[in-house]
């Protein structure tokens, strides 16, 4: 269980590191698991890919859904303890992913919030990243600005539209979050956070189970946030009959166009628009 100093640390900063939480052996289980899964030809699997390099996996969907490893460690009473001291008794199995961060490609993850892809009533919501390598500055660590769960959820917008990131981040606020292989952070949905590119020779591959504490309940359906609902599940305590909502105006994640993942949000920010004739570069209009 956390200690009441990490609880303190949670609070004050969206974020908390625990080192120890898988040992070896289930950190190699998951590992094998992830190369059966790029084995499998089985039409069930849902990859995504880098586009500078169509060979590399940089994303497997919904993990838990494809392997029964994932599904044992996004259960494991090691880790939900922890969550339900974070999110209260009551919690729900949001959703899962596999990002792979594959050596000297990894895609970069640009500055955001989680809780902008798929707001709801309150924001006790989580995501537990399991590392299944370690991850340092070299191979493309999260960094985390310490405090910034505070400040409610900023605008993901660029020219009025939804692009998936912040684009005003001060950067020396920002920490770089090193983590040995069977450890696990925990991030407050609100939380400011990205990672750059794998500049290394080796992966970095993280398991991120989501949870949400059962009071908290969506209140967009687009095609950022619907697409969960059917994944969800109770993990710890009961369902709530009743939705708790915090006060305050969020910004919906209305896109211009129809994105499939952050990564693709976030890289249709660069594209620029034609306002002469209406066409995108790369894409068609819509």
């Amino acid at each position: 269980m956390f200690t009441p100093q990490q609880l303190q640390f949670y609070q004050d900063n969206g974020y908390v590191v625990v080192d120890d939480v898988f040992d070896h052996k289930t950190i190699q289980r998951a590992l094998s698991a992830i190369d059966e899964l790029l084995g499998s030809e089985t039409p069930e699997r849902v990859f995504e890919f880098e586009p500078k390099d169509s060979s590399v996996v940089r994303r497997i969907w919904s993990p838990t859904q494809k392997h029964a490893v994932f599904e044992e460690l996004a259960c494991a009473p090691s880790l939900v303890d922890k969550v339900a001291q974070l999110l209260g008794k009551d919690v729900l199995f949001h959703y899962s992913k596999l990002n792979m961060k594959g050596p000297r490609v990894g895609s970069v993850v640009e500055w955001h919030q989680d809780f902008s892809y798929y707001p709801h009533t309150n924001s006790d919501l989580l995501t537990a990243l399991i590392f299944l390598d370690a991850a340092d500055e070299s191979n493309g660590c999260l960094r985390v600005v310490p405090g910034s769960h505070k400040k409610g959820l900023l605008s993901h917008e660029i020219d009025g539209f939804f692009r998936g990131k912040v684009s005003t981040v001060n950067e020396a606020d920002a920490v770089p979050i090193e983590v040995p292989a069977g450890g696990v952070l925990f991030l407050h949905c609100l939380t400011l956070h990205a990672s750059a590119r794998n500049e290394s020779e080796q992966p970095r591959r993280t398991f991120l189970p989501a949870y949400r504490a059962a009071d908290a309940f969506p209140i967009y359906f687009g095609p950022h946030a619907a697409h969960n609902e059917p994944g969800i599940r109770l993990v710890r305590g009961e369902r709530s009959k009743y939705a708790r909502v915090e006060a305050g105006l969020h910004l919906l994640p209305i896109a211009e166009r129809e994105f499939g993942s952050l990564y693709e949000v976030q890289e249709g920010s660069h594209l620029t628009r034609d306002l002469d004739n209406m066409k995108v570069t790369g894409y068609a209009a819509v």
